[in-house]
């Protein structure tokens, strides 16, 4: 729009239509491509928070008027300017009344990436405030709308990495940065510092789009040969390059020499981010494909395969192992990877071994004995196709050995289930898992907030999601829920558990949202052979699990 437009400057005839002084027609593009290759940017002068009326009327006016443009466009976004003070309450309710009223186009909020405690800003100044703290005021009178998000202005100096941190929670769209952040390297040509790097790639990583904005302040030398400019695209002359080009070319440069992502990465690109209920072996019965993801876990059954033969090496001696043979049972066997470790346990052990392999699901159970068929396991596996809390077994175990672990330990029901089976194993029997906690974190997760948010109802606030977390921001680190103990011949035991825990947020940090708390577990298997998912030691290349989360209705504020 014509930046010298103020709807009440002109001259009001209600005998006559006005056209809006847009700039140009919309038929300089295609549909196609406003709706995919343009964002639209509000005038920046608006004000709906000024204390003179006139301004604020215009503002507004302006406001609606502009963005009905963009959706006429159907472009996929508008940039909203900064709120021009702390208080943006009345910005804040026109946007939110816009907003309702949107089909799939975005506002994206302009906010400088900056805290009033930051050594370079003036903290007297009404104006400038931690900036998520504006975010934050704008949203909630937005009522969280998915469609209201992020654009960060990213200058000279950055907060603390924590204070960073929790906008990576956050609907985060763009950054634009400004040139007068760049450094100028050795050679004359803009360059980031080590934070700004940084910064920029784990943008980079979430997906944000980088934006060069202001006059260049660098000097860029008139030509560069060989390997001089480095990143530089030479073959263009410096005279018919843009202006900005040089920042562009080093931004390019940064994500250029991004380490790429790993196969198990690419692998688990389409699960990031995405809700999906936790399983309940106990009361479905699972399919071929779900058994066959978690068989290609091989970390998860090296891990098993170690501490089984670590209690087949103190369960039978040296003298004995030619005599004595050890039954295991295997209780919820699936199609037998644990059959298949505790098999090859024994021969890497040198011990002789009696195997049960309990398993409920009759589809499964058909899996097994073609197993036991093909391998030639005959004369050392036994299938039972029955419920572990209702078998009656022949004998006593001295190893049982189980794989219930949900991805809270005991989501999925494991503490129930090997407390029916136990009964069948030796007083002085090892059971693997032998021991397992669950954690809990707070977390800003926006995007997942909003996904369950969506469903309109309390149901889905009450229920726990297994997600491969990424747009998320941990605001402390976990702490230990429950504990588990196997065997546990305890009197009085009861898997009623109540836990109180108070969560510190590292002071640099300042303000966050905290959305729920994502959930993990950390297993003994037998000793000093550990399985688990929680974060400060979870078990390296295992996809057998991803973290659960537990939402709050009412998302509420931390600091």
């Amino acid at each position: 729009m014509d930046p010298t437009y103020r709807p009440s400057l002109l001259e009001v005839d209600i005998d006559s239509f006005h056209v809006l002084p847009f700039a140009g027609s919309d038929l300089v593009l295609t549909p196609a491509q406003w709706s995919s290759h343009v964002v639209g940017k509000i005038s920046s002068w608006i004000d709906l928070d000024s204390e003179d009326e006139i301004l604020q009327r215009d503002s507004e006016t302006t406001l609606k008027q502009e963005i009905a443009w963009a959706a006429h466009l159907s472009l996929q976004a508008c940039l909203l300017p900064s709120p021009k003070g702390a208080s943006c309450a009345n910005y804040a309710r026109c946007v939110n009344q816009i907003v309702q009223g949107l089909s799939n186009m975005q506002l994206w909020l302009r906010i400088p990436l900056l805290k009033s405690d930051d050594d370079s800003l003036d903290v007297d100044s009404d104006h400038w405030m931690d900036s998520w703290e504006l975010w934050n005021s704008f949203r909630l009178i937005c009522e969280h709308h998915s469609q209201l998000c992020l654009v960060l202005d990213i200058l000279s100096t950055l907060p603390s990495a924590n204070s960073i941190g929790r906008w990576f929670g956050e609907p985060v769209r763009a950054a634009i940065i400004h040139t007068d952040s760049f450094l100028k390297n050795a050679r004359g040509y803009p360059c980031l510092s080590k934070r700004h790097q940084k910064l920029i790639t784990g943008f980079f990583n979430h997906s944000v789009q980088m934006v060069i904005s202001g006059k260049p302040v660098h000097g860029i030398p008139g030509a560069t040969t060989g390997a001089a400019a480095n990143h530089i695209d030479n073959n263009v002359n410096s005279m018919q390059r843009h202006p900005l080009r040089s920042y562009l070319d080093y931004v390019g440069y940064l994500y250029q020499r991004m380490e790429p992502l790993s196969e198990q990465d690419r692998i688990e690109l389409g699960y990031r981010d995405f809700l999906q209920a936790p399983l309940q072996p106990l009361m479905d019965n699972l399919e071929a494909q779900t058994y066959e993801t978690f068989e290609k876990d091989s970390v998860k059954y090296i891990q098993y395969q170690r501490a089984i033969c670590k209690a087949l090496l103190d369960r039978v001696p040296d003298g004995e192992a030619s005599t004595l043979t050890t039954v295991l049972m295997v209780v919820g066997a699936g199609r037998g990877p644990l059959v298949r470790a505790s098999l090859q346990a024994a021969e890497e052990t040198g011990r002789k071994l009696k195997v049960y392999a309990v398993e409920k699901n009759p589809n499964a159970v058909v899996t097994l004995h073609s197993l036991v068929k093909l391998e030639g396991w005959e004369n050392v596996v036994t299938i039972v196709s029955c419920d572990m809390r209702l078998w009656n077994a022949p004998e006593k175990a001295d190893i049982l050995v189980s794989e219930l672990l949900g991805s809270f330990g005991d989501n999925e029901l494991s503490p129930e289930c090997l407390d029916g089976a136990q009964r069948f194993l030796k007083q002085d029997g090892i059971s693997i898992p032998s021991s397992y906690t669950s954690f809990i974190q707070p977390i800003t997760a926006s995007k997942l907030y909003n996904d369950v948010k969506s469903h309109k109802d309390i149901v889905h606030f009450e229920t726990a999601y297994v997600v491969k977390m990424h747009s998320i921001a941990k605001l402390a680190p976990s702490k230990p829920v429950f504990t588990f103990n196997h065997p546990d011949y305890s009197t009085k035991k009861s898997n009623q558990r109540y836990k109180k825990l108070q969560f510190v947020i590292p002071r640099d940090t300042g303000s966050a949202i905290v959305h729920g708390f994502a959930g993990y577990f950390d297993a003994t298997l037998y000793k000093d052979v550990h399985l688990g998912i929680e974060p400060s030691m979870a078990t390296p290349n295992m996809f057998s699990w991803y973290a659960i989360l537990f939402f709050l209705n009412s998302c509420v504020k931390g600091s």
